[in-house]
């Protein structure tokens, strides 16, 4: 009697913890919704809910993003700086590195913002020219690793690439301009996630032609 209880209680937790992780993406998925669209304050609020969920919870093929990272990146853009600091650098600590790739880039991206508004440029500045080296590598990886799969269908034109050069370049010169630097990253940060979507979308689209692109039979 003892072990049917126990394994039913197993169950109901398991099924508990699942339904759990469906709410998490639900909300996150509502919460990048918003983000896109500007509305910062109605993504922190899904994005938090999201965490309050599933505190574990990863969006992303291939990168593999915390839920924590989207939490952060919603305080700093609603102004909330110490708490967007303190969840950021909690990201960037417990990051993942899967096949040499960092999964938080665009985490360390928003902590590199969230510093320099914090009064640490020198800090700051460190964190957003490491962020945009590994999206750019992370770029040229997909286009190389998966040149013939999903890969493709990032940065075909090459404009995220060109954008984060030009900045390099800009950051490793005499004349840093700031303005245009935290304009430039926070560009890069919500284009990242406007990438994903629509590689995702013309790979879903691909999938359906034939090799005439017709509609496949």
């Amino acid at each position: 009697m003892k072990t049917i209880y126990c394994s039913a209680l197993l169950i109901g937790l398991l099924s508990a913890a699942g339904c759990a992780s469906i709410q998490a993406g639900g909300d996150l998925a509502y919460g990048r919704q918003a983000l896109l669209k500007g509305n910062n304050e109605a993504a922190l609020g899904y994005f938090r809910s999201a965490a309050q969920k599933d505190s574990n919870y990863l969006y992303g093929v291939p990168l593999q993003q915390s839920v924590w990272s989207y939490v952060g990146r919603a305080e700093y853009l609603t102004g909330h700086i110490p708490q967007a600091r303190q969840t950021l650098e909690r990201v960037i600590s417990g990051e993942r590195v899967i096949s040499g790739i960092r999964q938080e880039e665009i985490a360390r991206l928003y902590l590199g913002l969230t510093l320099a508004r914090d009064g640490d440029r020198e800090g700051g500045l460190k964190e957003i020219e490491s962020g945009m080296r590994g999206i750019n590598n992370f770029l040229d990886y997909m286009n190389q690793a998966f040149r013939y799969s999903f890969g493709q269908y990032f940065d075909t034109g090459r404009d995220i690439r060109g954008a984060i050069q030009t900045d390099l370049a800009m950051i490793s010169g005499k004349d840093l301009d700031w303005q245009r630097l935290i304009a430039d990253t926070e560009w890069l940060g919500i284009r990242m996630e406007q990438e994903s979507d629509l590689a995702r979308k013309q790979w879903i689209f691909d999938q359906t032609r034939d090799s005439s692109g017709r509609p496949a039979k």
